[in-house]
């Protein structure tokens, strides 16, 4: 499971850092520059998703993050689903390392 720290920023806003981007892309990655396969933008995909939930459990009427929460979460889908029909063996190892159920 990733674990990623948040930095504050001015507005009380979270933001990822480019070293934090690359832990996460290191598990998953096919190559050395790999950073646009689906099993790497599902990985930072979930990290966001998991980044914009806390935010979402402290401010409970961001409506506009939840709108942008759903559409991370249908565009990790189908890259979920792609992955599924294309490589099985590897949206399994994706399920597993990210610990999604499905």
């Amino acid at each position: 499971m990733f674990v990623i720290k948040y930095e504050q920023l001015k507005g009380g806003e979270k933001e990822m850092s480019v070293t934090e981007n690359e832990k996460v892309i290191s598990d998953l990655k096919l190559h050395d520059k790999d950073t646009g396969s689906a099993s790497v933008q599902i990985a930072l995909l979930t990290t966001r998703i998991n980044g914009l939930t806390e935010h979402l459990k402290i401010h409970k009427k961001d409506f506009s993050s939840r709108v942008g929460l759903l559409q991370l979460v249908s565009k990790r889908r189908r890259l979920l689903n792609y992955l599924k029909r294309e490589e099985f063996k590897k949206y399994k190892d994706v399920l597993e390392k990210l610990n999604l159920r499905k």
